[in-house]
């Protein structure tokens, strides 16, 4: 069994496949980045907040002795107030839509660049019926 198992880690779909999640997992951050510090600041000024994640709606009390802010998602869920954080999914869905579009992009620009040359047409030879009529010709000989 460790023998099967060196044999496939040694293969090189998996090593390919070991660098492509450590690179993926660093082009993350680049994207969450973008979308946390360029793009978010300017959708939240264009609809009235500077943060999405600042918008949420609080679904149970807030517990005595909590000192913190009504207005910090991040405090209040620390604190253990259940919270529908909607603002933090839409930050989410647009992080994922940014990343989904950034790999279109690449993996097209891969394609444009690696397109393998087009085979000519392999000659064709006699059709089915053709094949028939010779077979049919010799036949009758």
């Amino acid at each position: 069994m460790l023998q099967e198992f060196k044999a496939f880690i040694a293969r090189g779909n998996v090593l390919d496949l070991a660098v492509a999640v450590i690179i993926g997992a660093a082009f993350a951050t680049i994207t969450t980045s973008l979308t946390e510090d360029i793009i978010m600041p300017v959708v939240g000024a264009i609809f009235g907040g500077a943060d999405f994640s600042s918008y949420f709606i609080m679904l149970g009390p807030v517990p005595e002795g909590y000192a913190g802010s009504l207005n910090d998602y991040a405090a209040l869920k620390k604190a253990g107030v259940p919270l529908f954080g909607y603002g933090q999914f839409i930050t989410v869905i647009i992080n994922f839509v940014i990343l989904a579009f950034i790999i279109f992009l690449i993996v097209r620009t891969a394609n444009k660049l690696f397109k393998k040359p087009e085979e000519p047409a392999a000659p064709k030879g006699p059709s089915e019926v053709e094949l028939l009529a010779d077979i049919r010709d010799l036949l009758k000989k």
